[in-house]
């Protein structure tokens, strides 16, 4: 993605999640995009009403589909709303194969945009969200054990070196991706911990599958590139597989990318096993509908980096104050985790995503 100022693709990326949302906003009506705005039930930090924006460039009843989600993880949603928003500036889409429809849905988790929080307003980590509620929910033995640590009471620097070493120690016993699963994959039994998937489809889930209905209905084949940012190597944007081994969007990926694509199921990816993910929401959505879905993944900084920040902003909102010196503290470092201020980054960022985006949309066509 090429920006058409001294900035370069820096341009595209905003201060806040309001001046985001304009720019977006902008971006579409220029290039002539059919728009749907959806308000989520909450608010933002001064009271505002908050938004997810779908915009729609292509014929109605178009058979192949580029989707781009961002902030489905709120406060990434500062890199995925520069990307859509370039998208739409650059006019990329007029670039892609004959036939190729685009929507991009921004800001699918507006509450946590707004509040710099990775989770939606009732706490629920939307990439978890996406389970059968009605059926047994899956277990996650190791966040279960190490529950006192990952969520703790205080948040100080004596506790941080205590629950520090009952990570190590877990990971010396289990090893490291027993800790990743542990800390990161998931979990359905404590609605005040981290990466919780909910008890039922939360606002978010369902708007998404509002949109893609509404839009993508007919359509025979979907692509999508949910927008992440946190994981992985500082300015690498790694293609992720999202789909299992067993499904025909995993080979599709891997044939689009050549290989480059990673994966958990092989141990290759920089995330570790999850449950509830996006992928089999949108496939549920779309029963019609051929689904091929990649994370694209911006990394910031070191995993366990990252899990303390997401730490520490849970037991901020159980047990701190945001206005206080230590929760404006805890936010900054919510910030520069998932978003860093860095121009190089962002510029790395923007070119990775042209790539990705053209890449494809020509697997798309030719599938």
């Amino acid at each position: 993605m090429t920006g058409t100022g001294s900035n370069g693709a820096t341009i595209f990326f905003s201060a806040s999640d309001g001046e985001a949302r304009a720019k977006f906003l902008a971006a579409a009506q220029d290039a002539g995009a059919g728009i749907e705005s959806f308000r989520n039930p909450a608010q933002g930090p001064s009271g505002e009403a908050l938004y997810t924006d779908a915009a729609w460039i292509g014929p109605p009843d178009a058979e192949l589909v580029l989707v781009t989600i961002s902030a489905t993880h709120g406060a990434e949603g500062f890199y995925g709303s520069a990307i859509q928003t370039g998208t739409l500036a650059t006019r990329l889409q007029g670039e892609l194969p004959s036939g190729v429809a685009t929507l991009a849905i921004h800001a699918l988790n507006p509450f946590g945009f707004a509040w710099m929080r990775r989770v939606n307003e009732g706490n629920v980590d939307l990439n978890r969200n996406y389970v059968d509620h009605s059926g047994k929910l899956p277990v996650n033995d190791g966040y279960e054990a190490l529950r006192d640590a990952i969520c703790p009471a205080h948040w100080d620097e004596a506790t941080l070196v205590r629950c520090n070493a009952a990570f190590d120690a877990f990971a010396a016993d289990h090893g490291s991706a027993a800790l990743a699963s542990a800390l990161t994959g998931g979990q359905y039994t404590d609605p005040a911990g981290v990466f919780y998937g909910g008890t039922e489809p939360v606002w978010s889930r369902r708007t998404l599958t509002e949109i893609l209905q509404r839009n993508c209905g007919r359509a025979r084949h979907v692509a999508v590139i949910d927008l992440h940012s946190g994981f992985g190597p500082y300015g690498y944007g790694e293609i992720m597989n999202d789909h299992e081994p067993r499904e025909r969007g995993y080979s599709r990926i891997n044939d689009w990318f050549d290989g480059e694509a990673t994966t958990f199921y092989g141990g290759t990816s920089s995330y570790a096993t999850t449950t509830g993910s996006t992928v089999m929401g949108i496939t549920r959505a779309l029963p019609r509908a051929e689904v091929s879905e990649i994370t694209l993944e911006y990394g910031t900084v070191p995993f366990l980096a990252m899990v303390e920040a997401v730490r520490a902003d849970n037991w901020l909102h159980l047990h701190g104050d945001p206005a206080s010196d230590q929760g404006k503290a805890i936010k900054a470092q919510m910030r520069t985790t998932f978003y860093p201020a860095d121009g190089g980054w962002k510029r790395m960022v923007g070119d990775r995503a042209t790539e990705v985006q053209r890449r494809m949309a020509k697997g798309l066509s030719e599938a």
